[in-house]
């Protein structure tokens, strides 16, 4: 079976194409309620390291590429990657959800690369 990974922003309305739906960010999205905001599962220990988290967020233009060398690493390192990975293991469309204004550089993008 093969299976597509997509990315999208837990600002966006939420679409029966979505498939099964993933939160991928430690911190609850700002402004948005428990009650309308839609996701199967909330994987907060998949998220980067607060340490890491607020250094990459510092200087994100510059530093995106060893963000993106040290959140592999800690996933390489993180049980949590592995529970995910066979959360999703049967599920034909999985939807990360992050919370990033940033589409092209967040910690969903490198995720969605690993799987």
């Amino acid at each position: 079976m093969k299976q597509e990974i997509l990315l999208k922003r837990a600002y966006d309305p939420a679409s029966p194409d979505d498939g099964y739906r993933v939160y991928i960010d430690r911190l609850w999205p700002r402004g948005l309620s428990h009650e309308t905001f839609h996701y199967d599962s909330w994987d907060k220990e998949i998220a980067p390291s607060a340490e890491l988290r607020e250094w990459f967020h510092q200087d994100p233009a510059d530093r995106w590429d060893e963000f993106e060398k040290k959140y592999k690493e800690e996933l390489s390192a993180n049980p949590a990657f592995k529970t995910l990975k066979e959360e999703i293991a049967d599920k034909p469309k999985v939807t990360l959800l992050y919370s990033s204004h940033d589409q092209l550089h967040n910690n969903a993008v490198i995720v969605k690369s690993l799987l």
